[in-house]
């Protein structure tokens, strides 16, 4: 399969599940590059999802869904190569329980393969404001090699929707990911 990436991505019940729909999006759209998609969201980020969103449309992607307590998913193993974890959005408690190795579900054990396995991930943690607890938690799992990516948006590209604005997150993670897209570069863009 060449270099094409083989990505987990688990969507928590922080508030944000636009930033998860629009990173399946982009996946689709960049399909070219992945070899496969394994997708485990938690019981309050459907929730959340429907919530927020108002649809169950998470069940139609081309992904293969996994259940979160599914330890029989290949990506509970380090033997499977899955090289990319993005956690969108990521909740403090995940980030909590990945910081101190409490692998008790699959989102967290997949971190904790991916992090032993010293492949790349991405935390996309939605929250505000941190407490010293989160604060010492991102600090951990930074140390041990994941890459915290705050679902803070940026405006230069002049976003100009709540579709647009939280794409400039979307667009960070898939980035940090090692995919290639068309997305708005600082003094790139005419």
């Amino acid at each position: 399969m060449g270099n094409k990436k083989k990505i987990i991505v688990a969507i928590t019940g922080a508030s944000g599940s636009i930033y998860a729909k629009l990173l399946l999006d982009n996946l689709v759209k960049l399909s070219d590059q992945i070899e496969k998609v394994g997708v485990v969201m938690s019981d309050n980020a459907k929730e959340v999802w429907r919530y927020e969103l108002g649809n169950e449309e998470y069940d139609n992607y081309p992904f293969t869904f996994y259940h979160k307590m599914d330890f029989n998913a290949p990506f509970a193993s380090g033997s499977a190569k899955f090289d990319t974890m993005i956690i969108i959005p990521c909740s403090m408690g995940t980030l909590g329980r990945i910081a101190h190795g409490i692998s008790n579900d699959l989102i967290s054990r997949a971190a904790d393969v991916i992090l032993k396995e010293r492949r790349k991930l991405i935390a996309v943690v939605r929250d505000t404001p941190f407490s010293l607890i989160h604060i010492n938690n991102l600090k951990t799992v930074a140390e041990a090699g994941g890459i915290i990516c705050p679902a803070n948006p940026s405006f230069y590209s002049l976003p100009k929707t709540i579709e647009e604005v939280a794409q400039t997150v979307v667009n960070r993670a898939i980035d940090l990911a090692g995919l290639e897209q068309d997305s708005y570069r600082w003094n790139e863009n005419d």
